[in-house]
């Protein structure tokens, strides 16, 4: 098929990725506002998982159903892809952005945020990522069980610390659900029908973008670990990315960065226990290289909070240095 054949499969990957974003933003607030949830548990535990199950497939079907080595070379990659992802290039993006926006008078220079809550989120994956990254060294296979097992009851216990009631006062005003816009509290049941159409927009248009990204790779014969660590996981990202952009454009950062730092914690715990059971758990030296690279850009974005107790934007963009020099690199080698 023709160039101009993927270039229309990735607009409409975009198109209807932006679509199933606006649907799903929209619902999942009005389920937090109908649940009495916060919105670090909306954004960090409800969006972050259901936008999360794009990438989290990947493995799943890779590992656990994969015949051939590269298969699993597949999900290790699409498990790694996505922590290196999220803290080198769409933590930086949404700094950016904020520039961006306050430049263009639709919002302040600044993020607006609860750290405390940041904080946790990316604490907890620090210590799940470090725990994963441990195990890449030791080839005790019930040491790799222990940490799988260690892994899931940290995700458990973190889900339990985010479930707090909603402050008072929090979150503001809602736009209208989408589906019910007569409605000043529309039901359960049509959030959850918009919810949920929402995810599958965002799931298709996640799917249309890798047949995209996997069909150019091969027109350009692109080696097949920039598609698995850098390619596939930009793609399956998007919903994390869209949402995100779309919160931080409505000034609801703490929805914006917990959708974030809540699917890194997610990423860096149960996908990593799936890898840690259904593989040997080795990692290539340059796969190897993007869980460092995670843990280091966390760690900056870590010490601003502790040094500085804000994120300075500038700086949280200079993060994506990080994911700039390693595509460098692998295009390179």
């Amino acid at each position: 098929m023709s160039t101009l054949y993927y270039i229309l499969l990735f607009l409409v990957s975009v198109v209807v990725t932006l679509g199933g974003c606006a649907l799903f933003t929209n619902a999942i607030e009005w389920l937090g506002k109908r649940l009495g949830i916060s919105e670090g548990a909306v954004g960090s535990i409800f969006a972050a998982i259901g936008t999360t199950l794009p990438e989290t497939s990947i493995p799943i079907i890779a590992i656990f159903f994969g015949e051939s080595p590269e298969e699993i070379d597949v999900g290790l990659g699409a498990i790694l892809g996505a922590p290196f992802m999220l803290s080198t290039l769409v933590l930086p993006i949404l700094a950016l952005l904020v520039v961006l926006y306050a430049r263009a008078g639709k919002r302040t220079g600044q993020f607006h945020l609860n750290y405390r809550d940041v904080l946790t989120d990316l604490t907890f994956f620090m210590i799940g990522y470090l725990v994963a990254l441990g195990c890449a060294f030791e080839r005790s296979r019930l040491i790799h069980l222990i940490a799988a097992g260690g892994l899931i009851c940290l995700y458990i216990y973190y889900m339990k610390l985010k479930f707090a009631p909603a402050e008072a006062g929090e979150g503001g005003e809602l736009d209208p659900l989408i589906f019910d816009k007569t409605a000043t509290t529309p039901s359960h049941l049509m959030i959850a029908f918009q919810a949920l159409l929402g995810l599958g927009g965002l799931i298709l248009g996640a799917h249309l973008f890798v047949m995209a990204a996997e069909s150019m790779a091969g027109l350009f014969s692109m080696s097949p670990l920039i598609l698995t660590l850098l390619i596939a996981p930009l793609a399956t990202e998007l919903p994390e990315m869209s949402n995100s952009f779309l919160w931080l454009y409505r000034k609801k950062d703490k929805l914006a960065v917990a959708n974030v730092t809540g699917a890194m914690v997610f990423q860096g715990t149960l996908p990593v226990s799936l890898g840690l059971i259904g593989t040997e758990w080795v990692i290539a030296p340059s796969a190897l290289t993007t869980m460092v690279l995670a843990v280091q850009a966390v760690g900056l974005c870590l010490l601003q909070i502790l040094l500085g107790g804000r994120w300075r934007p500038w700086l949280l963009g200079a993060g994506a240095l990080f994911y700039i020099g390693y595509t460098i690199y692998l295009y390179a080698s």
